[in-house]
């Protein structure tokens, strides 16, 4: 896909901070500290637009990317290991389970995981929810760089096998898989 401009447009921490339905959305949803944002940094061939950090629980708002003036990209708060305090989880959840569910312009959404490791429990989970709701998802593989070459497709392999669908593996590092989610993005929004 061809960016032409990317921007950072709405933090939204309650549910009455969400823009209006209108244009497509794609969310992206995963553990914390998985690489949403270093995926949605390379994917708009940015360094920056959205912020990374190696501490868990960084991202704590739905934060909102506007793509070429035609859609967005959505990063959510990574579930898991972050420390936070229960009452600010439980707002993350509300908002969340909102906003997955309920969301009209939400189209689709990318499960990020970690290429090294088996799916956790909350990955499961979170993948289980989805289907219920019956989103177009697409599951990312990242940190595929950090595999010696002779582990990448058997990792991968036992991924689509745990999860019973195709998984995507991709590097920020190396930029590899780019062409491929962008592909898989452009046939759930229609562009």
């Amino acid at each position: 896909m061809q960016i032409d401009n990317a921007e950072f447009t709405h933090c939204v921490g309650l549910k009455s901070q969400l823009p209006q339905p209108g244009l497509p959305e794609i969310a992206f949803a995963g553990r914390s500290n998985v690489g949403k944002s270093s995926l949605i940094n390379c994917l708009l061939l940015r360094k920056a637009l959205a912020r990374t950090s190696g501490q868990p629980g960084k991202t704590q708002t739905l934060n909102f990317y506007l793509v070429n003036s035609k859609f967005y990209l959505v990063d959510l708060p990574g579930y898991g290991f972050a420390k936070v305090p229960q009452q600010v989880r439980n707002r993350w959840e509300s908002l969340l389970e909102d906003y997955l569910s309920q969301r009209e312009s939400l189209k689709g959404v990318a499960l990020v995981i970690d290429s090294r490791h088996a799916p956790s429990p909350l990955d499961l989970q979170m993948f289980q929810w989805l289907k219920y709701y019956n989103k177009p998802l697409l599951i990312v593989a990242t940190k595929v760089d950090k595999l010696r070459s002779s582990e990448r497709r058997p990792f991968i392999q036992r991924l689509q096998a745990a999860y019973g669908s195709p998984v995507l593996p991709f590097s920020s590092e190396k930029k590899s898989g780019r062409e491929e989610i962008w592909s898989k993005i452009e046939n759930i929004i229609g562009d």
